[in-house]
């Protein structure tokens, strides 16, 4: 599952924890223990480029039964809360005011109070993910919309410096030379050929 159209600072918030050297924590990340399971399901999350809140997180780790224990939610967003103050996660704003809110990680690499190294992802899960970070779902499109356009602009572009260069040596050719035309078609070739190159070399 991939979220796409990921607002920028969320997307560089993700960087940075991907790219994060270890942090160290005030708290215990521990195999089994709510804290380390919630890290661990939120790297899952994140390495897809998505972001949950706590029913989300709480349906992954615990099932859908789950979610609709009151208590049990009220539960996991303290312990949430409490990581976000030990620098374990981050609470990212609202989209809308009536949606929980969401986390994301400070970092993939932690170590805890007790000296423990905690790794949420290799580095080949990190490479995949700012891998999907460049070309999110929808992008490649419209790389390739931008680049149809620009070979249409260069063969337009093109196609009116011959012409124009056509004119000027029909201009030549003929007894009378009008200058008015022949400033013209030479101005619109000159021009052309300007924006041409520019083309070409952005292309490039």
């Amino acid at each position: 599952m991939t979220q796409s159209n990921l607002p920028l600072k969320e997307l560089e918030q993700l960087e940075k924890a991907l790219n994060s050297e270890t942090r160290v924590v005030n708290i215990r990340l521990r195999e089994g223990e709510y804290q380390c399971s919630l890290a661990k399901a939120l790297a899952a999350f994140e390495l897809e480029l998505v972001f949950p809140d706590a029913k989300t997180l709480i349906r992954r780790l615990y099932g859908e039964k789950k979610t609709e224990d009151p208590q049990f939610v009220a539960k996991i967003q303290t312990i949430l809360k409490k990581m976000e103050k030990m620098g374990i996660v981050k609470i990212l704003p609202k989209e809308k005011p009536w949606e929980l809110q969401r986390y994301t990680l400070m970092s993939f690499k932690f170590q805890d109070v007790e000296k423990n190294e905690v790794i949420l992802a290799t580095k080949v899960e990190i490479e995949k993910t700012k891998a999907l970070m460049n070309v999110r779902p929808g992008q490649e499109k419209i790389v390739k919309s931008r680049s149809k356009n620009m070979n249409t602009r260069i063969y337009l572009l093109a196609s009116i410096v011959v012409i124009s260069f056509a004119f000027i040596l029909w201009t030549l050719a003929q007894p009378s030379i009008n200058l008015i035309f022949f400033v013209s078609a030479f101005c619109v070739a000159a021009a052309c050929s300007t924006v041409l190159g520019v083309s070409i070399a952005r292309k490039k």
